[in-house]
């Protein structure tokens, strides 16, 4: 494939004889000439002469429509009096001339011909008022689209940075480690499962109430009145759910002085920082490092294990694990979440497997090998028990223990996987589940066998059912998705008199 052409404007700026420097616009070089010409007195039939040069091809000049030869700008500098390097500068000569340049390069760009507006005369006979309102509109249409294009690319871009940003640091966070020894310090917790009280205790230790609500706003989980210290959930909350990690996430952000989002990027890193601390104090570091340490050491770690000592759900579980893993015990190790359709939902690595992942490096809505432990568990009729699998990988072999669990948003499985040298740590190290994934080959698992599509090809015609969030642009707003009217108006309900 040929490397691409550079644009014009990353290319750099050189004197050439078929132009001017490209770096600098036309539009810029036009208002120039025109604000040097008027301020001498002269008109485009003088200019013209002057330079021997039709009338119309000044003004073809100074509309910035066309890129002029360097000979003639030289000619122009000398018969405006001026040198061509101030000719050929960058800034507008005028805030009158930086607004009309703005404004034509708006005009001359893809939204205004998608929005089919006509075009508005920049000339003199514009007021520098209506101007002025005229290119304030025009950035605040194209703010408020640049809002609404919020879209999926934005959520994977941002994802991907924060995916670096927990591998860079093993996913291991030591101030929110801090964060979760303090609260439950402060709530006397010495060890074993945090029950339900203790975790309202927690609540109260920083000022909060709770309310158990049966009208909570549908977009979110729980909302907080930090005005009356009261943070109102579902009167039955959902049995995929667990009611201490909802608590304990309205009461993180609290604790980690969270404002409101500046942008998605924002927004999605408070979301986890929130659920990492609620992980935090449920599976507290001492104690989980003590005991995962130990099964190391006896050569039986297994994340089933972590889950019922501190008595909470299989995924809270492998998310400590990776917290943990690295920092504490050496191990390298990633984690995912896949959709039963297939796709992955979220993961994490600083173990070398590589993900499936689009131009950008984002891994959200990616499908994963059919070979890979995370679908192969699916098919597992034993759901009570972990699934343990080795699969020979193009970036090495890797040792997975998989559970399938349901959800609101249909059925996943969690996993959780190690480099085969890492393997004699765990339990299930012994099973004899294998697998040889090719991916991204288009052979290993993507394209149908040859005698399947011999049978099919071109008498098929699916009806897809893609993900919404595949095709809608993200919601705006400081918090994404939710509905802030709703939510002011729970919240005008329920405020104590």
């Amino acid at each position: 494939m040929a490397p691409a052409t550079p644009s014009r404007a990353a290319r750099p700026a050189a004197v050439a004889s078929a132009g001017p420097p490209s770096a600098v616009d036309p539009l810029v070089i036009g208002r120039r000439v025109r604000h040097l010409r008027t301020h001498r007195g002269m008109t485009l039939e003088d200019l013209g002469a002057a330079v021997g040069r039709a009338p119309s091809q000044i003004s073809v000049l100074e509309n910035g429509r066309r890129e002029a030869r360097l000979s003639l700008l030289e000619q122009v500098a000398s018969a405006l009096g001026v040198t061509l390097a101030d000719l050929l500068s960058p800034e507008p000569p005028s805030r009158r001339a930086a607004l009309e340049i703005e404004l034509e390069r708006a005009q001359r760009g893809p939204l205004h011909a998608a929005l089919g507006l006509p075009q508005v005369k920049v000339g003199r006979s514009l007021p520098t008022d209506a101007l002025e309102t005229v290119v304030a509109l025009q950035r605040e249409i194209a703010r408020l689209l640049g809002e609404r294009a919020a879209t999926p690319e934005e959520a994977r871009r941002a994802n991907t940075e924060l995916r670096a940003t927990m591998r860079d640091q093993d996913n291991w966070f030591g101030d929110l480690e801090a964060h979760a020894r303090a609260l439950l310090d402060a709530v006397g917790h010495t060890g074993g499962p945090l029950s339900q009280r203790a975790t309202a205790e927690i609540a109260a230790h920083l000022g909060f109430t709770l309310h158990h609500v049966h009208d909570l706003p549908h977009s979110t989980r729980s909302v907080t009145d930090t005005a009356h210290g009261r943070i109102y959930l579902p009167h039955a909350p959902s049995a995929s759910t667990d009611p201490r990690s909802v608590v304990l996430q309205a009461v993180a952000a609290h604790v980690l002085g969270h404002g409101e989002p500046a942008d998605y990027g924002d927004f999605l890193r408070q979301r986890v920082q929130t659920n990492y601390l609620a992980a935090a104090v449920l599976v507290p570091e001492d104690a989980a490092v003590a005991m995962l340490s130990s099964a190391k050491a006896e050569r039986r770690l297994s994340v089933e294990d972590l889950r019922d000592a501190f008595g909470v759900p299989y995924e809270t579980a492998a998310h400590r694990f990776t917290n943990l893993a690295t920092r504490h015990l050496g191990i390298p190790v990633h984690f995912m979440k896949v959709h039963e359709d297939g796709t992955l939902h979220k993961a994490y690595e600083n173990d070398g497997v590589r993900f499936p992942s689009d131009a950008l490096g984002a891994i959200e809505g990616q499908p994963v090998c059919r070979r890979w432990t995370a679908r192969v568990v699916f098919a597992v009729p034993d759901r009570f028990s972990p699934y343990y699998q080795y699969t020979d990988t193009p970036t090495g072999t890797y040792w997975c223990t998989s559970r399938v669990q349901g959800g609101a948003e249909g059925t996943f499985s969690v996993s959780v996987g190690v480099p085969f040298a890492q393997v004699r740590w765990f339990r299930g190290r012994e099973t004899k589940e294998r697998a040889v994934s090719r991916c991204p080959e288009p052979d290993c698992c993507r394209r149908p066998p040859s005698d399947l599509a011999a049978r099919w090809e071109g008498r098929a015609w699916p009806a897809a059912r893609p993900h919404a969030s595949m095709l809608a642009a993200l919601p705006v707003g400081a918090f994404p998705g939710v509905d802030q009217t709703e939510v002011f108006a729970f919240l005008d309900r329920h405020a104590p008199e």
